[in-house]
């Protein structure tokens, strides 16, 4: 009662001096700088569904939404003997307990790129790792590489900072390999860190060995000053090669970004992680202390994940691994099959993730000036919602996420087929009606 009886007062003292002076409060820079590419689009669209048919979002990047990809019945119990077991309801380290950092680092250590516990942070997720590894990295002024199409996250966390984003160009007709000519015209003195994201958030890409190496021997890789980031997805469909980039580097220091949330399909657990490679201890014991007071702004990692990781990176069966990426392989299939046949759109099959990109020839959709206005009347005559490709600041495509159950997958494919030969025309047809 006290408490709102001085918060009144201090209302009531306010209004008295209204007529003298008004209050002024504005946000901060850094709020006012930060931008949810995506929110920003999606946000403008008109996005009314044809009531004549159920909505398929195939826009969401979260496989838990439609419940056909649970995560394995290991995992849930690693949940519940950490919350049975009563240890982990307190505050852990801001880096993570020893014991699941230890955990993380024998998971993924390996002889080329050994770890420890030391090189390894747990964090609220990759999202907090990604933030984590571009704030240790860059101050206002400096510039960072990033893949166009690429994560929108990269950019929202930078631009709000004060560090410039430079887009290098990924090649859609080379299973969306870095154009490594135009990445290297991007450089100067300025340049601080390069994101690599392999396999690709939108393009669901995963680069060969080769192609890593070219990556790693090139200019943006060579001193004074340049590091690289690596955000893992961790997805692969079978026949493809995974090849970690700190496992082919000899003296590129790499921070390796993951989580939880996509491998094991719990992405509302926040559990991720930053793997510290530096074999020649290039970053030195600054960008490891600065990674330490970092984590230090807020406690991120959630204490009950941390203590059910050891059980959830060991004790998960291989079959549960095989079982998500043969269905993510065989709805990417199915889309990029039934996509190809398609007047007018050039899907590009995936080699990993959960995404597929398509690109859509426009000059043959005149109805519409871009891929937003194509993907929204998308929503409004065939219900379903694919995410236009400029929310990656690469117009003309769309993102299709492919964890939509079977049936839906085929479903949607029908429906865009659908509306492509409504709205498709071919330049001869354009031409005779500009001529009526």
């Amino acid at each position: 009662m006290d408490y709102i009886l001085h918060l009144y007062c201090i209302v009531c003292l306010a209004k008295q001096k209204s007529c003298r002076q008004r209050w002024n409060i504005r946000p901060s820079e850094m709020s006012i700088n930060t931008l949810n590419p995506i929110r920003a689009i999606v946000d403008g669209m008109k996005l009314t569904p044809n009531p004549e048919k159920p909505m398929i979002a195939l826009s969401i990047g979260d496989p838990t939404v439609f419940g056909n990809l649970p995560t394995d019945d290991k995992v849930l119990q690693a949940m519940k003997d950490a919350i049975d077991s009563n240890k982990y309801n307190g505050y852990a380290p801001s880096v993570g307990y020893q014991k699941s950092r230890e955990v993380v680092a024998n998971f993924y250590s390996c002889p080329e790129a050994p770890l420890e516990a030391e090189d390894v942070l747990l964090t609220s997720g990759c999202s907090q790792a990604i933030d984590l590894a571009i704030t240790v990295l860059c101050n206002p002024g400096d510039n960072i590489l990033v893949p166009c199409p690429g994560f929108s996250l990269y950019k929202t966390l930078a631009v709000s900072l004060g560090i410039q984003v430079k887009l290098y160009t990924l090649l859609p007709e080379k299973s969306w390999e870095i154009d490594l000519q135009h990445m290297e015209s991007l450089i100067d003195d300025r340049t601080t860190c390069l994101i690599v994201n392999n396999p690709s958030n939108p393009c669901g890409s995963v680069y060969s060995k080769e192609h890593l190496q070219n990556i790693l021997s090139g200019e943006p890789c060579s001193p004074p000053g340049h590091s690289c980031v690596l955000y893992l997805h961790d997805q692969v469909f079978p026949g493809c090669t995974y090849q970690s980039m700190a496992s082919l580097s000899s003296d590129v220091p790499i921070l390796a970004c993951g989580g939880l949330a996509k491998r094991w399909l719990v992405p509302g657990w926040r559990l991720g992680w930053i793997l510290i490679h530096d074999k020649n201890q290039i970053f030195g014991k600054e960008i490891r202390q600065g990674l330490v007071k970092l984590s230090q702004r807020i406690l991120g990692a959630c204490t009950i994940v941390q203590g059910a990781i050891e059980s959830i990176l060991n004790d998960t069966p291989q079959e549960f691994y095989h079982r998500t990426i043969s269905f993510l392989e065989s709805n990417s299939e199915i889309c990029y099959s039934e996509l190809s046949t398609v007047p007018g759109l050039t899907p590009v099959m995936p080699s990993g993730a959960m995404y597929l990109m398509v690109g859509i020839a426009m000059e043959h959709f005149p109805e519409f000036q871009n891929d937003v206005q194509f993907t929204e009347r998308l929503v409004t005559e065939q219900s379903v919602f694919c995410l236009p490709a400029t929310a990656f600041e690469y117009p003309n495509y769309f993102r299709i996420v492919v964890t939509v159950p079977e049936e839906m997958m085929v479903e949607a494919c029908t429906r865009i087929r659908e509306f492509c030969q409504r709205h498709y025309r071919t330049c001869s047809q354009d031409s005779n009606e500009l001529d009526q």
